[in-house]
């Protein structure tokens, strides 16, 4: 009997130290910063509907802006509208992106009349920082490019745009006491919550349970960036509860990366005026390029109807 129980605490000790040490190497591939295998580098091709897009905005003429938070420089692009204008929009970026990953977003609202604000989040680009935040906190960064856009140009009419982790960066967001000067939000692709999208990359990708290896995960988070997977703060659903602004919810029906359930539950929690824009047979970020002319009839649209 105490030979079996000596093998079983040996066991169960083999067992914890191998999810221990599993839960570094996927803290490491879902939260510090380095190229990953599974985020696409490929150039858009020539073919594309946007490609002429991204080479002409960039293009434009552009002002390098940098912003201080939590200890680290954060780098954007400014490019002025044509005309002169209140009207300024936040491009925000997603997981492992980059501002320059952005620049068919940003020819979009150039065309339409807008300033453009375009960041690198903290860990991507030209910004510093290790660890990603996921949105969780980007959105504190998003808030301060705001106040220093308001600073500039108090009567500014901003808006705010993301894309998968941007879009829950705006999402989350969207909780907060913003300034007055935010007047809308769109979203592209993002994902309800935090844990909701990385437990289904866990099935998805390596065929993982969440238990034990996310609470794991999700505790070494907590230590190391400040946040844990599950809390409210990290719910795009519980932000968007404490939401009035207008928002426009854009997703792909193909969308296997954040499964497109996330849009509706995100649609559903918000309080303030919406509208759901699914793109028929898009995967995840590519409603732009599947339906170009849906998609910028749609958002010119809908920040007509929200303007102030």
């Amino acid at each position: 009997m105490k030979k079996f129980v000596k093998i079983l605490i040996a066991f169960l000790l083999v067992l914890v130290a191998a999810t221990v040490g599993a839960s570094f190497y996927f803290f490491h591939v879902a939260q510090v910063r380095e190229d990953k295998s599974f985020i696409s580098k490929k150039p858009t091709p020539k073919s594309s509907p946007i490609y002429q897009d991204e080479k002409d905005f960039l293009t434009l003429s552009k002002q390098t802006l940098t912003l201080e938070n939590d200890d680290l420089t954060l780098k954007a692009w400014y490019v002025p509208a044509e005309t002169k204008t209140d009207k300024t929009v936040i491009v925000v970026h997603g997981f492992n992106g980059s501002k320059e990953k952005m620049t068919a977003y940003g020819m979009m609202f150039h065309k339409l009349g807008y300033n453009v604000l375009m960041p690198d989040n903290r860990a991507h680009g030209d910004s510093e920082g290790t660890l990603i935040g996921y949105g969780v906190t980007d959105k504190r960064d998003l808030i301060k490019w705001t106040n220093k856009l308001i600073k500039a140009d108090p009567k500014t009419d901003i808006t705010y745009f993301g894309l998968s982790m941007g879009a829950a960066t705006v999402m989350l967001a969207s909780g907060e006491k913003l300034p007055e000067n935010v007047h809308n939000i769109i979203e592209d692709c993002g994902y309800s919550s935090v844990w909701g999208e990385l437990t289904y990359q866990a099935k998805e990708m390596y065929g993982l349970p969440k238990f034990p290896l996310l609470y794991e995960v999700s505790a070494i988070s907590k230590i190391r960036a400040g946040f844990s997977y599950g809390e409210a703060g990290a719910s795009s659903v519980k932000a968007l509860e404490h939401n009035k602004l207008p928002v426009l919810f854009i997703h792909g029906s193909a969308d296997d990366f954040v499964p497109t359930k996330m849009v509706y539950q995100n649609y559903a929690a918000t309080k303030g005026p919406k509208e759901l824009f699914i793109v028929k047979g898009a995967k995840h970020a590519q409603a732009l390029e599947k339906d170009k002319s849906g998609y910028y009839a749609k958002v010119t649209a809908f920040l007509k109807n929200n303007s102030f």
